[in-house]
């Protein structure tokens, strides 16, 4: 069974985050987007983790045996009191949304002479080992101030409180690039991953790639090969839940069985692991299987699942991207002057702001540079290749996409300059959220206007939830559903076809996937040619 999984969001009690970010409201943004698994966010806040245990209620794994009990047949696990470790609204209808007991904390610490500021994201299995952690937690430092704690200790130290309480939970780097506050941050993170972990380095199964990189950028370190790589969407408002998001197969549907994906790295490799129609014209499907080649080096002559069952398939199908020039440290820069570098302009500027001489912030795609021991892939242009840019904020880098974008280079086998990603990764595909895509398609600036509000509601009826309508429903019953620019939209959304102007030094990038002269005829067009359902 499909699941999409966001396992990083905020709760209404982290700092810079809306107070809409309740469990009620996250319950139903996520059957609007679509999100089958979401994070609690913030269970180490004292007030949110009241609200979790008042307002959740644990859940059964599903498809487990049944036996015969008082009330009827009840499913073993929930017959013996263990649940799945995932969690429901307890006023919800149903059970189409779970949550996962999730928390991100800021560590603050010296090590190797210089200061460190990690942030990482925590699974617990259970309530039971959550409330425990809280409890030690709460002994030595102050959980009370932030959602996202901030905490004097450091990573090993973190990593043995967490396993010392339970092996099962699951601790890995948040938004892993991000200059200031991330492992192999620029201003105060580490180059390895065992100078950040020690010995507890092997304990770490997975990486978050954060909104100013995606996959491809990863598969550059080979140190990093071992790990799932995991996207999800660190919302701190509702509208964001999402802009990133992983898509697993599952079978027993439980805390467990998304540790076992995690920890052990499985790629779902069945039948049709791609959304329906994101490789519209070319455009952003991955490619989750080897081609034949591939296969026979290999010696697995089941592509695409083969002929076998694959009933018992579980693992990671694809992750769903934010394009990363649009994360707010993608480029280098100095916001302040508006000064937007590529890594070979601040090269030539040897780091320094052309303006006020102060030192530049070095970003996501530099620092990646940096640490990478791959070239770069050939199927990265534009912006994400490096394109050299002009200074400031006229700054604006035009996409050239070729015919298959990024995200086509899927699972492959050798590594070669500028050529496949290593064998046993799981694809990715890149989307812009669907409001913003209506918003652009009728030339409003506000995704939050009521016109574009009132579009959105009328897709998510006809379509049934957000990410259904970007990756699934097809152009033609797209053109039926909406007006003629937002279906455009969002077809250029999927074949890559769009204008960026990458974000730097804390400044969100910017996407267009119209230009002017077009956003007039869609207005004119739109006058009288559609009228909503």
């Amino acid at each position: 069974m499909q699941q999409i999984l966001d396992l990083h969001i905020h709760s209404k009690y982290s700092r810079s985050c809306s107070p809409e970010l309740t469990l009620s409201n996250i319950d139903a943004v996520c059957r609007t987007k679509g999100v089958d698994i979401i994070a609690t966010g913030d269970f180490t806040y004292p007030e949110w983790f009241s609200d979790i245990k008042n307002k959740l209620e644990e859940i059964p794994p599903f498809n487990l045996p049944l036996s015969k009990g008082e009330n009827g047949d009840v499913p073993l696990l929930m017959k013996e009191g263990v649940g799945g470790g995932l969690y429901k609204l307890k006023s919800a209808r149903d059970d189409k949304v779970k949550f996962i007991l999730s928390t991100e904390v800021a560590l603050i610490y010296k090590d190797g002479g210089k200061v460190r500021r990690i942030h990482l994201v925590i699974h617990a299995p259970n309530l039971e080992a959550a409330e425990e952690l809280n409890e030690y937690l709460d002994k030595d430092f102050n959980i009370r101030s932030d959602g996202r704690p901030i905490l004097g200790m450091s990573a090993p130290d973190l990593m043995k409180l967490c396993l010392g309480i339970d092996q099962r939970f699951l601790i890995y780097p948040a938004h892993i690039w991000t200059p200031w506050f991330a492992v192999f941050g620029s201003k105060s993170g580490f180059d390895k991953m065992e100078e950040c972990f020690h010995e507890y380095a092997k304990n770490v199964y997975a990486i978050e790639t954060g909104l100013s990189s995606d996959p491809e950028m990863n598969w550059r370190l080979s140190a990093l090969d071992k790990l799932t790589i995991l996207s999800n969407s660190d919302a701190h408002s509702l509208p964001n839940i999402a802009r990133e998001a992983n898509v697993f197969e599952m079978k027993n549907i439980s805390y467990d069985e998304i540790y076992e994906i995690i920890k052990n790295k499985k790629i779902y490799k069945g039948m049709n692991p791609r959304p329906r129609y994101a490789e519209s014209s070319g455009g952003t499907s991955p490619r989750l299987w080897p081609t034949a080649r591939e296969a026979s080096l290999r010696g697995d002559d089941k592509r695409r699942g083969g002929s076998g069952d694959n009933s018992k398939n579980i693992g990671v199908k694809y992750t769903i991207e934010f394009y990363p020039e649009e994360g707010m440290y993608h480029y280098d820069g100095h916001r302040a002057c508006g000064v937007s570098f590529t890594p070979e302009q601040t090269k030539k500027h040897k780091g320094v702001c052309p303006v006020c001489k102060k030192s530049l912030t070095i970003g996501v795609m530099n620092r990646v540079d940096e640490l990478a021991d791959r070239p770069a892939f050939a199927s990265q242009s534009g912006a994400t290749a490096g394109k050299p840019a002009s200074l400031g904020k006229t700054n604006r880098v035009a996409m050239s996409m070729p015919a298959l974008t990024i995200a086509d280079r899927g699972a492959a086998t050798d590594i070669t300059a500028g050529s496949n990603p290593p064998l046993g990764q799981a694809g990715f595909v890149k989307l812009v959220e669907l409001d913003k895509i209506i918003a652009e398609a009728m030339d409003i600036k506000s995704r939050q206007s009521g016109k574009v509000q009132a579009e959105y509601r009328n897709l998510i009826k006809q379509g049934g939830n957000e990410l259904n309508i970007l990756l699934n429903i097809s152009p033609e019953d797209l053109g039926k559903m909406t007006d003629a620019a937002v279906a455009e939209g969002i077809k250029r959304v999927r074949q890559g076809r769009l204008i960026i102007k990458p974000g730097f030094d804390g400044q969100y990038g910017e996407i267009r996937i119209f230009d002017q002269q077009e956003k007039k005829k869609n207005q004119q067009k739109s006058l009288f040619e559609y009228t909503p359902q």
